[in-house]
This record gives C-alpha cells, sequence and structure tokens, in this order.
C-alpha cells in the first residue's frame, strides 16, 4: 500500500504540472481581456476590454474568413488523410509482403527530411500545374504521411486475421472487410489520428503563408501573424487572436484525450 505522504506528494506534483500546462490558456485569455498597456505591464486577472479587443480585431482582420478557411481545410484535409492513410496502413499490413517492407522503409526515411527542404520544389511544382493560391495545393502535402501510415499499419497487427478469412468465406468483399470490420473495430486509432492530423492541419501556417497569395485565402495563424506586423502591435487584440485561434485544437484534444491515448498506446504494441 502505498503511504499517504507519498500519495500526498504525487498528488500535489501532478497539481503543480497541471496548473503550469493551463497557465498559457490562462494567461492568453488575460491578455485577451486587458489592454496592450496592461498585458505589457503581466497583469494576472481578467479586465473589462475583451469587447474592445474583439472589435478592433475584426475591424482589422476578416475573422470570420479566416476562422472558415481554417475550418475547411482543416475537416477536409483530416477526413481524407484519415481515409488514405488508414487504407496504405492496412494494405501494408494485411497483404503483406518483402517488397512492401522496402517501400516502408522508404516512407519511414522520409520522415527525416524536414519539410523546408522540399517546399522549394512543391512549389515549383504547383506553380508548373497552376495550382498555386487553391485548397489543392495547401493540402495535397499532408494528405499522406509517413506517420499515419505506420500508425495504421501497428494497429492493423492486432486485427485478427480469422475474421478476415470468415468475412471472405462468407462473400464480403475486401473494401467490405475494410469499411465494414477494420474501421469500427479501430476507432481509438482513427481518433488519436484525427486529433494529430486536425491540429497539424489548424495549426499549419508556413505552407499555406508560401502557396496562398489573396486575403481571402487567409487562415487563422496567417492572421495572428499579421497582428504582429505594422509599427507597434495591439496586445490585447494579439492575444485574443491567439486565444481564439488556440481553442479549437484545445476542445478537439480536451474532447478526445481518452481515445487519443488509447489509439497512440494500441499502435505502438
Amino acid at each position: 500500500m502505498m503511504s499517504k505522504g507519498k500519495k500526498f506528494f504525487q498528488y500535489a506534483f501532478l497539481t503543480i504540472v497541471s496548473l503550469l500546462s493551463v497557465f498559457p490558456l490562462y494567461y492568453m485569455f488575460c491578455g485577451a481581456t486587458n489592454k496592450s498597456t496592461d498585458v505589457v505591464a503581466g497583469r494576472l486577472y481578467p479586465g473589462g476590454y475583451l469587447v474592445e479587443n474583439f472589435k478592433s480585431l475584426i475591424a482589422n482582420q476578416d475573422l470570420a474568413r479566416a476562422l472558415f478557411n481554417s475550418f475547411r481545410n482543416a475537416i477536409v484535409l483530416t477526413f481524407l488523410a484519415l481515409l488514405i492513410c488508414s487504407i496504405a496502413g492496412y494494405g501494408f499490413e494485411i497483404y503483406h509482403d518483402k517488397g512492401k517492407d522496402i517501400v516502408m522503409t522508404i516512407l519511414l526515411m522520409a520522415m527525416m527530411i524536414p519539410f523546408a527542404a522540399i517546399m522549394i520544389p512543391l512549389f515549383r511544382m504547383f506553380s508548373t500545374m497552376k495550382l498555386t493560391n487553391t485548397m489543392t495545393a495547401v493540402m495535397l502535402p499532408s494528405l499522406s504521411t509517413p506517420f499515419l501510415i505506420m500508425m495504421f499499419r501497428q494497429s492493423a497487427r492486432s486485427f485478427p486475421h480469422d475474421m478476415i478469412e470468415a468475412a471472405r468465406m462468407d462473400g464480403l468483399s475486401e473494401i467490405g472487410i475494410f469499411f465494414r470490420m477494420f474501421i469500427p473495430t479501430m476507432k481509438s486509432t482513427y481518433a488519436a489520428a484525427m486529433t494529430i492530423t486536425f491540429m497539424n492541419a489548424w495549426n499549419n501556417y508556413l505552407w499555406p503563408k508560401v502557396i496562398l497569395k489573396t486575403n481571402e485565402s487567409i487562415t487563422m495563424p496567417m492572421l495572428v501573424a499579421n497582428l504582429l506586423g505594422g509599427y507597434s502591435v495591439d496586445y490585447g487584440m494579439l492575444m485574443l487572436g491567439v486565444f481564439i485561434c488556440t481553442v479549437p485544437t484545445a476542445i478537439v484534444f480536451f474532447c478526445l484525450q481518452k481515445s487519443f491515448a488509447e489509439g497512440i498506446t494500441g499502435s505502438v504494441k
């Protein structure tokens, strides 16, 4: 049995770590409700300037357009990436052979290449195809990632092959096995992959900044970066923009945190 003293220190440590983790979000909220001078002064309690900061934000930036573009890009990209990567991971494991192992090794090696190293070739390729300033150009480089393919492949290893053979004998097609048996069984893996993909798509800044050229295509990370421009920075408005940009990903993570943990654990067994 754990002693009361040891248990107390464990809970105290976890409480302190939790407060430190939540503090940046609290600080953003406080900054969003205070004047710029109060934020610079380090005021750590909410103020009454939230409405004024919001009015300044929508007056200086197209907040509605940025939110729409970010949600559209993140939702569509997440759906397509999960579909493509899960099919690839399922195929790598269920239809396994040595050739697929070689391809998988090449894909994993590609994870070591930083995006900045391929950004210029990608931009030239999309420019040649006349795809600049389109949602297609934003999404294509992220539709299939080695990490998600590996994640689904690892999860597919726990999928019982006897069920597949039984389904084939019953006349179920390979597509039917995937959609009617594999997907419902791997809900936690899909939840973990959805969390990772949505957060990456929402927070993506560098590639959209390079490939998108008009203000109509602005996303939330680009909007926040725009708030830092100019000769002076309204830190209250900036904090409000950062807070609004952070809330969707925080909600997605907190809603799926249990499934996220289960999916990550199951994918590395």
